[in-house]
């Protein structure tokens, strides 16, 4: 699902940022990440993020550390709308067919263990395009590059170093070595992005928005493989979330399955659901997915990653149902990095274990009634995992 647009005309509500602020054509920066569109593939615009000033500027691409230090909306959105996209046409299969400047930059920033510094030129001032995709985290204005060049050594961590120079290594192979070394999403995406992992014949540019779920997929895929087969756990809810954005997650005692459902609070219809309805929802029972996520769309695998490794952590499987719950407090989009943290806000919190099912769905009724005063029976009676379970014969059946 995707996440409601906020009219800019709104921007009241982020005083620390100021829309008419004059930005510079010629600048030093220090560049977090790269970014790569997807509009025009696969000729798309091709670039790095900075704000116009030069220092470590790591905490502007740092959703877990905005996690961590429970940053804010605001505090969010006003760093990000300071940083400047400064970028260039290509084609996605040019790290191949030849070499440019803005490629090589943007290679080097996305595999660099701190940001980059740069001294970019720019051939005219930067503008703010105001429409943001909603599945990834949003920045500011945006100018084309005339030339652009690192003004220092780039730092780059020598186990990804390794990776990277492995040009017969896959990317799958090659993603799942670094995340078990302590590489996090946001970085491994970054990676991917900028076509610095993989086969060398198969390596290419990847949209960004298209590389953060990627990851997630990847990432939670291979720990699915371990988690089906733990032993099965017990009835156990946890709840718990952050920027306007919770989640509710009941454990059952069956073998992997998932299932995620998604309400706008302040909508009694759900404007971006495809089939209309008040919620979005999209499941995958023990054998996983054959197709992409159209109701959740990167929600659900950013949701589902966290889970998968909660359950790693737990040593136990389970079938997993996710309720999400966005509320009006969560009036500006800032990426599919949400659903991602606020998830895992929510397995950090203490759980609740419970002697049967009946007792578990009570008690999430009531929570939920309470909290949002919302009906979770109109989410369950439609559940494919509920009913899937209802379905599945027990081995103690056959005895």
């Amino acid at each position: 699902m995707q996440i409601k647009r906020v009219k800019y005309k709104e921007v009241e509500r982020f005083p620390e940022f100021n829309l008419n602020k004059s930005f510079k054509e010629d600048f030093f920066g220090s560049s977090p990440a790269p970014f790569i569109g997807r509009f025009g593939y696969p000729y798309v615009n091709v670039g790095v993020l900075s704000p116009q000033f030069s220092e470590n500027t790591g905490i502007y691409d740092a959703p877990r550390e905005w996690s961590a230090s429970n940053f804010s909306i605001n505090k969010i959105a006003n760093m990000r709308y300071g940083l400047v996209n400064s970028q260039q046409k290509a084609r996605v299969h040019d790290l191949l067919n030849q070499k440019s400047k803005i490629l090589e930059v943007c290679q080097e920033v996305g595999m660099a263990s701190k940001p980059v510094e740069l001294e970019i030129n720019l051939t005219d001032k930067p503008k703010l395009h105001l429409e943001k995709e909603s599945e990834i985290i949003p920045f500011g204005p945006a100018g084309k590059v005339r030339k652009i060049r690192i003004t220092e050594n780039t730092k780059v961590n020598s186990k990804v170093d390794k990776i990277v120079s492995d040009i017969d290594l896959k990317a799958v192979s090659g993603v799942w070595d670094l995340y078990q070394k302590g590489f996090d999403e946001n970085f491994l995406s970054k990676l991917i992005s900028v076509g610095n992992l993989g086969i060398k014949k198969n390596r290419k540019l990847v949209p960004t928005r298209w590389s953060i779920t990627s990851i997630d997929d990847t990432v939670g895929k291979k720990i699915g493989e371990e988690v089906k087969r733990l032993q099965v756990g017990e009835f156990q809810v946890y709840f718990g979330g952050g920027w306007g954005n919770y989640y509710l997650v009941l454990f059952f005692p069956e073998v992997w399955s998932f299932e995620l459902f998604e309400t706008y609070l302040e909508y009694k219809v759900n404007p971006w659901s495809k089939t209309g309805t008040f919620y979005s929802t999209d499941y995958e029972n023990f054998n996983g997915r054959k197709s992409y996520a159209q109701e959740c769309a990167g929600g659900y695998y950013a949701s589902r990653l966290p889970v998968l490794e909660k359950m790693k952590e737990l040593k136990r499987q389970h079938s997993a149902l996710v309720l999400r719950f966005i509320t009006p407090e969560y009036n500006m989009p800032l990426g599919v990095w949400v659903c991602r943290e606020a998830t895992r806000k929510s397995l950090n919190e203490k759980s609740i274990t419970f002697g049967s099912k009946s007792l578990m769905l009570k008690y999430c009724e009531e929570l939920v009634k309470k909290k949002f005063g919302f009906d979770i029976q109109s989410l369950l009676k439609e559940s494919k995992l509920l009913t899937e379970m209802e379905k599945q014969k027990k081995l103690v059946e056959f005895n």
